[in-house]
C-alpha cells in the first residue's frame, strides 16, 4: 500500500485551500475592516476585502482572483446588504479574473503592470456597482455619489498590494 499522495491530490488539496484562505480573507477583511459613508442615499462602504482579492489575483492567478472576490466579497454582502450579493458576485468575480489575467499575460515590469491590473479594476468597480444602482434605485443621478468611496478602496488596496506582490509571488513559490 502507498502511503504518500500523488502530486494531482496534493496540487487539488493545495489549490482548494489557497481559494478557501481567500475567500475567508476577503470575507473577513470586509467585515471587521471597514467605514461607512454618509454619502447620498445608500451611503457607501469603504473596505480592505479588495487587499486580499487583489493578493490572491496577483500571486496565484485568476481563477483564485475570481473565486476570492465572487464568493467572499459576496458571502459579505449576505450579512447585511443582501440586495447586492448578486451584483457584487459578478462585479468583484470580474474583478479577480481580470487582475489575474493581467498579471499573468501582460508583459513588461511587475510594478507597471500590477498597477495597470489594479487601474481595470477601477473601472470594474466603478462601471459595475454605478450600474447596480441603477437598476436597484432607478435612478440614474444618485449613484453617482458611490464613486468616491469605490475609488478609495480600490485606491487604497492598490498601494497596498502593488509593493507587496512581487515579495509575496516569490515566497508562495517557495512553499
Amino acid at each position: 500500500m502507498n502511503s504518500t499522495y500523488s502530486s494531482v491530490e496534493t496540487t487539488k488539496t493545495r489549490t482548494l485551500v489557497i481559494n478557501a484562505l481567500f475567500i475567508s480573507l476577503t470575507l473577513v477583511a470586509c467585515m471587521f475592516i471597514n467605514i461607512k459613508l454618509p454619502v447620498m442615499g445608500n451611503g457607501g462602504l469603504i473596505h480592505l476585502g479588495n487587499v486580499p482579492l487583489f493578493i490572491a489575483a496577483l500571486v496565484y492567478g485568476k481563477k483564485t482572483g475570481a473565486i476570492a472576490g465572487a464568493f467572499g466579497m459576496a458571502l459579505f454582502d449576505l450579512f447585511g446588504w443582501t440586495a447586492w450579493a448578486p451584483f457584487t458576485f459578478i462585479i468583484a468575480g470580474i474583478m479577480g479574473f481580470l487582475v489575474g489575467f493581467i498579471a499573468e499575460k501582460v508583459p513588461g515590469k511587475r510594478v507597471v503592470v500590477y498597477t495597470l491590473a489594479v487601474a481595470v479594476a477601477l473601472i470594474i468597480k466603478i462601471v459595475g456597482y454605478y450600474f447596480a444602482e441603477v437598476i436597484l434605485y432607478g435612478n440614474w443621478i444618485q449613484p453617482l455619489g458611490s464613486i468616491p468611496g469605490n475609488v478609495m478602496q480600490v485606491v487604497l488596496a492598490g498601494i497596498i498590494v502593488v509593493p507587496l506582490a512581487g515579495r509575496l509571488k516569490k515566497r508562495a513559490g517557495q512553499i
